[in-house]
């Protein structure tokens, strides 16, 4: 597993926190809302690709 993307990952989930909490002190929490599932799409975008290449991997290492 690549380094890079538990980096960003960790970044993305770093930005929406403050994101959130910076909306949520100014009274504004549907946009918090919205901020965290944009946030939590993005992540899934990146791990969606990875783990197609760990089934790949599986069925190629077993022969299926």
């Amino acid at each position: 597993m690549d380094i890079s993307l538990i980096v960003k990952i960790a970044g993305i989930g770093l930005l929406v926190a403050v994101t959130t909490q910076v909306l949520g002190k100014t009274g504004r929490d549907e946009q918090s809302l919205m901020v965290t599932l944009a946030g939590l799409l993005v992540v899934l975008g990146f791990l969606i690709g990875k783990i197609g290449e760990l089934f790949e991997t599986i069925t190629d290492l077993f022969g299926l």
